[in-house]
């Protein structure tokens, strides 16, 4: 993986990256006590819990942002 900055970023609104991990809760609770915010939806077809996990019929995921701003999951491997 490369990654460099770019002049005139703008963020991007999907998921650029997903970091596949065996337990999304744990994963949670470990970045959250390193400081990492979740994003939390309450959207119709997109709903998370008060940790920022959802658990909605597909796979068990949770979206934060990187310094940039883009949009970057942990994601549970099934």
């Amino acid at each position: 993986m490369l990654i460099y900055p770019k002049p005139n970023h703008s963020p991007a609104t999907f998921t650029i990256l997903n970091f596949p991990v065996d337990n999304v809760e744990k994963a949670v609770d470990e970045l959250t006590k390193r400081g990492v915010r979740f994003e939390i939806y309450d959207e119709p077809n997109l709903k998370t819990d008060k940790k920022g996990i959802s658990r909605n019929g597909g796979p068990v995921i949770a979206w934060f942002k990187d310094p940039a701003g883009n949009v970057l999951s942990v994601l549970e491997e099934k």
